[in-house]
């Protein structure tokens, strides 16, 4: 599978926890036999060894398949249907799984996805595994998994059934065909979140707790706020619904009550971050002056350039301060 760079990921079978040290690898490196030994020795202390294609936030134009029951046949069934497996791996007997290139350019996430799902039925892939990042197992290690153990309690190597660097032939046909049913989810989606954002708006309607949580989670995955964030800050996410919502000319009351019954764990009592604080206070000093000036403009009129009253500044330091000038200013009639 030719790509730029490969993203290693090694977690241990029995804790889940990932190893220290994961890191973004080329070619070149994968094959040093120290890395390889290194490899090798997490292996052996029972980490399985997971590798993706890696294209920052897209997918590398890489779809895996999980064939835990594998048609028989599956390869030229594959081949003949023009989804030919750039790579097909035996990770234990009668386990197998597949890596399909479909594009030679970067996919949206919801792209990818939708490709993997259409696959993941054609062929009775597991559909669990079927997100744009889907991590694989890689080759010359072994599956750690103890329901893959052999009667002699050993640890299947994970084998190459079949290895060609192919685009598959109908890849044409696969990436239209699922932009189109994204877009129909897409439009669905908006569809259904129009329709409850115009209950809400409705004057006569009381937002129970149920539509309020089905508005929040709608906004959170339009925004793809778990994806972006591992560990979001819910008080952030509260302020941009809020200012979304009020923008689209959501009462304040009901948007009260729409973060009041629908933001996880509400009410926290985390305290505001001081960071938080400060990025307030510069936005207001930055602000302030230009927001003064903008009122005072129609206020002052500018006829008297004359000083009408001397003021002294105290000390500094114990140097003399400059005399401060006034100068007179005339308001003009109704003004107020």
């Amino acid at each position: 599978m030719p790509n730029e760079l490969y993203f290693i990921r090694l977690i241990h079978n029995s804790t889940r926890r990932v190893c220290p040290g994961e890191r973004l690898w080329d070619a070149g490196q994968l094959g040093r036999g120290s890395v390889v030994h290194f490899l090798r020795a997490r292996n052996r202390q029972g980490y399985d060894v997971y590798l993706l294609p890696y294209a920052e936030d897209c997918n590398a134009g890489y779809i895996i398949l999980d064939l835990d029951h594998a048609l028989p046949r599956i390869l030229e069934l594959m081949r003949a249907n023009g989804h030919e497996p750039c790579v097909m791996l035996q990770t234990s007997p009668g386990h197998l799984q597949a890596w399909i290139r479909v594009s030679t350019t970067p996919l949206e996430p919801a792209l990818a996805t939708a490709v993997g799902k259409q696959l993941a039925h054609t062929y009775g892939g597991d559909l669990a595994g079927t997100d744009w990042r889907h991590l694989g197992r890689l080759a010359g290690f072994t599956n750690q998994k103890f329901a893959r153990r052999t009667i002699r309690g050993y640890a299947p190597w994970v084998k190459i059934v079949a290895a060609r660097a192919v685009l598959a032939s109908a890849a044409h046909d696969l990436l239209p065909s699922a932009t189109q049913l994204v877009t129909r989810q897409t439009m669905a989606a908006a569809r259904i979140a129009a329709n409850q954002l115009c209950r809400v708006d409705h004057p006569g309607l009381t937002i129970t707790a149920q539509g309020a949580v089905t508005i929040y989670q709608r906004w959170i995955q339009r925004w793809h706020v778990r994806e972006r964030f591992p560990q979001p800050d819910w008080s952030i996410v509260d302020l941009w619904l809020a200012r979304k919502l009020l923008a689209i000319h959501i009462s304040a009351a009901q948007v009260e009550t729409i973060l009041r019954l629908g933001s996880p764990h509400f009410p926290r009592t985390t305290a505001i971050r001081k960071t938080t604080c400060v990025a307030l206070w510069h936005v207001l000093l930055f602000l302030l002056p230009a927001l003064c000036v903008r009122l005072m403009r129609p206020l002052l009129s500018c006829h008297a350039t004359k000083p009408t009253a001397t003021a002294r500044t105290p000390e500094v330091d114990g140097s003399q301060a400059r005399n401060v000038s006034a100068l007179g200013c005339r308001f003009s009639p109704g003004t107020f």
